[in-house]
């Protein structure tokens, strides 16, 4: 099962909450990293809305946090703007032709006029600070977002804000250089008394212990203070970073070709889909009632259990190559090892499973979906969703 801690949620959005009160900023949840609707009202008085990538994720905004809207998506049509000007508040768009394409209708909309719905373009300061091509919008011949040469001469009437996403899992002194390239390149826009947002995006790793949230809100106000703006952020990892987990149960264990092979009933392909990837290495804990380890303990901790944690091959007594129940051949965790041998029946426990696995998890093969549970403060669980034979079949027809 999935298992999110309350506490540990509540955790993350107190530090968010106390982080923008003191940097003057606005903070929205991005529903593309974490989007369990039913926890939306243990988080909302701490965030100021939510930030969609097109009109389902706006509308479960609107249905469930009911708070301040943030819509971009890399391109829109005609039945999603209309549905999208009913109730959105801020919509961006990632290319001008699109811009251009819809102007006409927003701009004669009674939202609009009165300023209640606000237009922005995603840009891209061509300023990469990551490690990962995959998940680096400013790699060259980008989809996402419009470069400074574009906006040269061009018709910006009707746009109020600047939106740009670059960092993923990164700190405050990325944010800091990155600002600086898109003062350098969008400075004399955001300058102009035409331009009121500014929305820095997500990938902030703000609730991560080591992150420097004070350089973080130097950075927020002294953007503010230069050109004017109303700044917004819209993390998703770091609301649900270290907050759930996905506990999983031995099938079967056996040897073959030199390798100790466990069978899981949860898949990587399934269940944990940024293991293959980004590519990802998880912490695995094996679940042990009787004898403690010190140290090693995952971000939900059930009373009266103790974990061992899972370390790299040959590092401990017993090495098992942990893999899913579906027929892909790479549906592999990895190679871990335990103090013990392992049996059909334990429970090993991935940690930091509530953030973006969530909401990439699919039905591949017929395999069953994890229960979605919630650990409250007291110690009991809710199940939030369990899923079954019928939401299987249902998907494709």
């Amino acid at each position: 099962m999935f298992l999110i801690s309350l506490a540990a949620l509540q955790r993350n959005t107190k530090i968010l909450s106390d982080l923008k009160s003191a940097a003057g900023c606005h903070l929205v949840l991005a529903l593309k990293g974490f989007s369990c609707w039913k926890t939306f009202g243990y988080i909302r008085e701490d965030l100021d809305g939510c930030c969609a990538s097109g009109l389902w994720e706006a509308m479960l905004a609107r249905e469930h946090f009911q708070k301040h809207i943030i819509t971009y998506s890399p391109a829109y049509c005609e039945a999603e703007i209309a549905e999208l000007l009913e109730f959105t508040h801020h919509l961006d768009f990632n290319s001008l032709s699109q811009w251009y394409r819809f102007r006409d209708t927003i701009m004669k909309h009674p939202r609009f006029l009165s300023r209640e719905l606000l237009c922005g373009l995603r840009i891209n300061p061509q300023h990469s600070t990551g490690d990962t091509p995959l998940y680096d919008p400013c790699v060259a011949g980008s989809r996402l977002g419009i470069t400074a040469d574009q906006l040269i001469g061009a018709d910006l009437t009707g746009l109020s804000g600047l939106h740009f996403h670059t960092l993923c899992e990164q700190n405050s002194d990325d944010l800091k250089s990155t600002l600086a390239a898109v003062d350098a390149k969008f400075g004399y826009l955001l300058r102009s008394p035409q331009f009121t947002y500014l929305n820095m995006g997500g990938g902030h790793w703000i609730t991560k212990p080591f992150y420097d949230r004070e350089r973080l809100v130097r950075l927020v106000k002294e953007t503010k203070a230069r050109y004017g703006v109303d700044v917004w952020l819209e993390p998703g990892e770091a609301i649900a970073i270290h907050t759930g987990v996905l506990r999983a149960t031995v099938m079967d264990v056996f040897h073959s070709a030199g390798h100790n092979l466990v069978i899981l009933d949860i898949s990587a392909t399934a269940h944990m889909p940024d293991v293959l990837e980004m590519p990802y290495r998880p912490d695995v804990y094996l679940v042990d009632h009787h004898k403690a380890e010190k140290d090693f303990l995952p971000s939900v901790t059930l009373p009266g259990e103790h974990y061992h944690l899972g370390g790299e091959a040959g590092l401990k007594k017993f090495t098992y190559r942990l893999g899913g129940p579906t027929c892909l051949a790479g549906d592999v965790t990895g190679d871990f090892s335990f103090p013990r041998e392992l049996q059909v029946g334990d429970i090993l426990c991935f940690d930091d499973m509530a953030h973006y696995t969530m909401v990439k998890t699919t039905m591949f093969n017929g395999v069953p979906h994890p229960p979605i549970c919630l650990l409250h403060h007291d110690g009991s669980i809710e199940t939030l969703r369990e899923f079954h034979y019928e939401d299987f079949r249902d998907r494709l027809c």
